[in-house]
């Protein structure tokens, strides 16, 4: 039996593919047990894990600070989330540098307060990694938080002050309980990481295992 009496917490950052990929199968596997799902997000620091690299239009490595292991890492990272992508129709393109993604955290944020924040995260993530989106831009942030149906009056003054404090607090108590990639997930009083594990986080909330492959396309809702 489904218990639905509990919030699936996800945690995503918008500078990460593979939290790009955990979008729709997270959404589904709530639409399918019928639990609330709460969107946070966690801003990664991933130059203290993998380094830092900026590259120019034609993919050439500008600037980088990165160890021969880091950069396979990154590069299997990369060639792992293309393959998933593909079998959805979806487009990831690497970045060409680091990118500071709090400001579309904060959007998040705010979209928690004003509204809804699924439809920004459909705003933002496409974009994103068709390298279409500047998410350091306070105008195009805005204009997402806008496109989504969502307040924007206050946002930029919000953004800068108590919205930038709320962000690095929840930062903060995301590693205190243990948060340390993402997709991050919480059910009570477990933790888990990745989409990989979705299969688990229904079978703990139906007591039964799923029939459906979230990596594999998408199963249709029952």
């Amino acid at each position: 039996m489904t218990d639905n009496s509990k919030t699936l917490t996800a945690y995503l950052d918008v500078k990460s593919p593979y939290a790009y990929l955990a979008i729709e199968p997270t959404r589904r596997l709530a639409r399918l047990t019928g639990v609330k799902l709460d969107w946070l997000p966690y801003t990664l620091d991933i130059p203290s894990y993998l380094g830092s690299a900026q590259v120019d239009e034609t993919g050439q490595v500008i600037a980088q600070d990165r160890t021969p292991h880091q950069w396979r890492r990154v590069r299997y990272a990369y060639m792992d989330v293309r393959r998933y992508a593909n079998l959805r129709g979806l487009t990831i393109l690497g970045t060409r540098k680091i990118w500071d993604s709090s400001l579309a955290s904060i959007a998040i944020l705010w979209a928690r307060q004003h509204g809804s924040v699924d439809p920004l995260l459909d705003q933002v993530f496409p974009p994103f990694w068709r390298r279409e989106l500047d998410i350091e831009d306070l105008d195009v942030v805005t204009g997402c938080l806008s496109k989504a149906g969502i307040e924007t009056i206050g946002f930029a003054e919000w953004a800068r002050g108590a919205g930038r404090a709320l962000h690095d607090q929840l930062r903060a108590e995301a590693e205190a309980a243990g948060v340390f990639g993402v997709p991050w997930y919480t059910w009570g009083d477990e933790v888990f990481w990745g989409r990989e594990a979705l299969p688990l986080i229904s079978h703990r909330i139906t007591g039964e295992l799923p029939d459906w492959a979230p990596d594999m396309g998408l199963a249709p809702d029952r």
